[in-house]
């Protein structure tokens, strides 16, 4: 059996071994008051949501990520070659993120380029938060019902338009003659256009603007369900409105923070097309380079490969943020 091939026996195993591990759970623990799954649901419908549940995680999660991690230790070879004497597993391709086999020299460009990523992306997370708590705790706690669904349709409407339209028209908007620039030498502000683009301004607009609602919706979500006693409890103790903020908000909605900042920062790691519309000419973006190892140089097993490393890295500072917040998976995806 060839390697790949094994990526389609390794969900069956997992699977396997969940399914008798709660299996084993509810004969160790039974409770006769809790009905199973097909009792709620009832045969037919409780057959169709474990299909399509099964489908969607197999077959658009599990397994792509799964070849990629198989295909990322093979080597770049032709499609004739695949499977022959030469396809043998190699860790050629993380190597080369580290070395570049052309030139045999320390990898500076790729590696930055992953760091640059990271960095911005956490700019970007920072960014939308800033912008999104102050509207969720409106919305949530002191927004009257009228005012809260006029907001909530303003943020909505916007993401009918498709995202690479969004970002174009972002970059139309700051361009050096775009409306911005145009209004603020017309006003007098400026005196030159302001180069938006090149000093990589749209490209933290964008990010921010496109995942917006990632971040709204988890902190309006976990705020809403705070009650109202506790910060007018606060406010008759003499609590000044930061403090009621900081000892009584935050920490009660930490799970849909950490919610929201996981989901944009992850989306904006993996983001290509606002890098690419609103980037500066000096900006490279981690994902526009493994764009470029699969579909201009067809080089899958490093563009798999680089895939995989912005994966782990992502995830470990992920789970480092968590720990060091005290925040749970379970509450983050909760």
């Amino acid at each position: 059996m060839s390697s790949r091939a094994f990526v389609f026996l390794i969900p069956v195993v997992v699977i396997a071994i969940f399914w008798l591990m709660a299996r084993r759970e509810a004969k160790r623990r039974p409770d006769p008051t809790r009905k199973g799954f097909l009792e709620r649901n009832g045969l037919v419908l409780g057959i169709v949501f474990v299909a399509l549940v099964a489908f969607w995680t197999l077959f658009l999660v599990a397994l792509p990520y799964l070849y990629m991690v198989v295909e990322s230790f093979h080597p770049a070879l032709p499609p004739m070659k695949r499977g022959g004497p030469e396809d043998v597993l190699t860790i050629a391709q993380y190597g080369s993120f580290f070395i570049n086999p052309i030139a045999d020299k320390v990898n500076w460009l790729h590696m930055g380029a992953l760091l640059f990523s990271i960095i911005a992306s956490i700019a970007v997370t920072a960014l939308n938060f800033a912008i999104c708590y102050p509207l969720a705790y409106y919305m949530a706690q002191a927004g009257t019902p009228q005012k809260v669904r006029l907001l909530m349709l303003g943020l909505i409407v916007p993401y009918w338009v498709n995202e690479i339209l969004r970002a174009f028209s972002l970059r139309l908007l700051l361009a050096s003659k775009g409306l911005i620039n145009q209004a603020l030498m017309g006003l007098g502000i400026t005196d030159m256009p302001i180069d938006f683009l090149g000093n990589n301004t749209g490209l933290y607009v964008g990010l921010s603007y496109a995942y917006l609602l990632v971040m709204m919706f988890p902190l309006y979500n976990a705020i809403e369900s705070l009650d109202k006693n506790q910060i007018e409890a606060a406010r008759d103790l003499g609590a000044p409105w930061w403090r009621i903020h900081f000892d009584v908000v935050i920490p009660y909605a930490k799970p849909g923070i950490a919610s929201g900042c996981t989901m944009v920062f992850m989306l904006s790691v993996g983001s290509l097309a606002a890098p690419q519309f609103l980037g500066g000419p000096r900006t490279l973006w981690f994902t526009a380079i493994i764009y470029d190892f699969f579909f201009q140089s067809f080089n899958w097993p490093r563009g798999a490969a680089y895939a995989f490393i912005m994966l782990v890295v992502c995830i470990a500072l992920v789970m480092g943020m968590l720990r060091l917040f005290k925040v749970s998976l379970g509450e983050a995806i909760k």
